[in-house]
């Protein structure tokens, strides 16, 4: 069983995961990486990094669906918008006994408070672009991309 994490790891695990830089050729190692997680586990998700407004890397794996594709765009403007994590945008609001949707008095057809799109921050610059999954639950979705971060970052 995963334990939620609180807003404090959460902003914790921001804090630690930076990039000194980001190229396309880091795009494809870190999608690549993500595909072979989600693989071991059978997981159908489809993966998605952005930065700066352009599509560098997408894997739509076995059992996905374009609703996946959807709720990554849906992620990753929460990302963009705030520049934090989607799931920590949204356990924010729990935090303070409400919901994205109820609060943030954004179209939840637009946006999408749940987890799995991660800020893509780089050293001395700020949040870049993100790197999104969807397919599991939405802490699963998360704690996907964070352990590739954690793998793929020194």
């Amino acid at each position: 069983m995963t334990t939620t994490p609180t807003v404090e790891e959460l902003e914790a695990q921001e804090r630690r995961l930076v990039f000194s830089q980001f190229t396309h050729d880091d795009a494809w190692a870190l999608g690549s990486l993500l595909v072979e997680l989600a693989r071991e586990r059978r997981a159908p998700v489809a993966i998605d990094i952005h930065r700066a407004g352009q599509q560098l890397f997408h894997a739509a794996l076995p059992g996905s669906t374009p609703d996946n594709d959807a709720w990554i765009a849906r992620k990753r403007r929460v990302v963009e918008r705030y520049g934090s994590a989607s799931y920590l945008v949204g356990a924010r609001h729990r935090a303070k006994g409400t919901t994205f949707e109820a609060s943030s008095r954004l179209d939840p057809d637009t946006y999408a408070a749940h987890g799995g799109s991660f800020p893509l921050t780089l050293e001395g610059t700020g949040v870049i672009g993100a790197i999104t999954v969807s397919g599991l639950p939405q802490l699963e979705d998360h704690n996907l991309v964070v352990k590739a971060l954690q793998r793929f970052l020194p």
